[in-house]
C-alpha cells in the first residue's frame, strides 16, 4: 500500500474509533478562544491599493516558510501564452490529504486550472496530516491565513468566487474550515472526506462531494453518506456524486467539480 494510503488509513482508524466520523460529534479542543479558532481574516482587496503588481501564469512558492511553503498558481490565457488569464480570478483554496504536501494539493486541479481559468493556492499542513483532523484548529489555520494574505496583496481575486478544496484528509479539514468561513468561500469541494471537524459555522457555502463506493480507506457508508444528509438537514445545498472507484479524484469527477462551480 503506498504511504500516503497507509497514513490516511491510520488517521481513518484513529478517527472511527473516537466516533468523528458523524458529523458534529466530535468536540475541539481549540488553544485560541473557542469559537475563533478556526477564522480566518484575510480578505480580497485592491492589488495596486496593496502595492501588488499581479503574478504571470504558472506556479511559484509564496516564500512563507522555509520548509513545506505554500504553492501559487496563475491559470494561463487560451493558446498557452503565458499571459496569465484576464482578472479578477476565481480562487481556490487546496487541501492535500495525510502525508501530502503543496504541490499533491494543487495535483487533482492544476491540470484544469488554465482551461477554467481559476487560480489555486494550495498550503501545506504543518505536520502529516491538518490540525484540526488530530483535535483542533490551531497553526495551519494561521498558514492558510497567511496564504490567502499573500494571494490577495498580489492577485486580483474576485471575492464572489473563493472556494475552498481538498481531498480526503484535506476534504474533511475543507469541510470544517469552509463551513466556518462561509463569508468568504461560497463553495465547498470535499473529494472524498472522512468526517467534519467541529467548529464554528457561518454563511451558507454551497457543496459538492465526491466519494467512491469502493474506498478502503475512508469507506464510503460510514463517511460521505452520513455527511451528505447531516449537512442537507442543516439547511445546505449538497451536490453529492458516487463513482466506480477507490480513495480517488477522478479526473471526470474533478472535471465535473470545477464545472459545478460555475465559474
Amino acid at each position: 500500500m503506498p504511504e500516503m494510503s497507509r497514513r490516511s488509513l491510520l488517521s481513518a482508524a484513529v478517527l472511527l474509533a473516537a466516533g468523528a466520523f458523524i458529523p458534529g460529534c466530535r468536540p475541539l479542543r481549540s488553544t485560541d478562544g473557542g469559537s475563533h479558532a478556526a477564522h480566518l481574516a484575510a480578505r480580497p482587496g485592491s492589488v495596486a491599493a496593496n502595492g501588488g503588481t499581479g503574478h504571470p501564469a504558472g506556479q511559484r512558492p509564496l516564500g512563507l516558510v522555509a520548509e513545506r511553503d505554500a504553492l501559487l498558481y496563475v491559470p494561463g490565457a487560451p493558446a498557452g501564452s503565458g499571459a496569465p488569464a484576464a482578472g479578477p480570478l476565481p480562487l481556490l483554496v487546496v487541501l492535500h490529504g495525510a502525508g501530502g504536501d503543496a504541490a499533491r494539493g494543487l495535483s487533482p486541479l492544476s491540470g484544469l486550472a488554465d482551461e477554467f481559468g481559476i487560480a489555486l493556492m494550495s498550503p501545506a499542513s504543518r505536520t502529516g496530516t491538518w490540525d484540526a483532523i488530530r483535535g483542533s484548529y490551531e497553526d495551519d489555520v494561521e498558514q492558510i491565513d497567511a496564504g490567502l494574505e499573500e494571494t490577495f496583496s498580489t492577485l486580483d481575486v474576485d471575492p464572489g468566487r473563493i472556494g475552498i478544496a481538498g481531498f480526503s484528509d484535506g476534504a474533511s479539514y475543507a469541510l470544517g474550515l469552509g463551513l466556518a468561513n462561509g463569508d468568504l468561500f461560497s463553495k465547498i469541494l470535499a473529494f472524498s472526506p472522512g468526517f467534519i471537524p467541529s467548529g464554528p459555522r457561518g454563511g451558507k457555502p454551497d457543496v459538492f462531494i465526491s466519494h467512491g463506493r469502493a474506498d478502503d480507506v475512508l469507506p464510503i457508508r460510514s463517511t460521505s453518506r452520513r455527511i451528505v444528509p447531516s449537512l442537507e438537514g442543516d439547511g445546505y445545498s449538497v451536490t453529492y456524486r458516487e463513482f466506480d472507484g477507490g480513495h480517488a479524484v477522478p479526473p471526470e469527477v474533478a472535471r465535473e467539480a470545477l464545472d459545478w462551480l460555475g465559474w
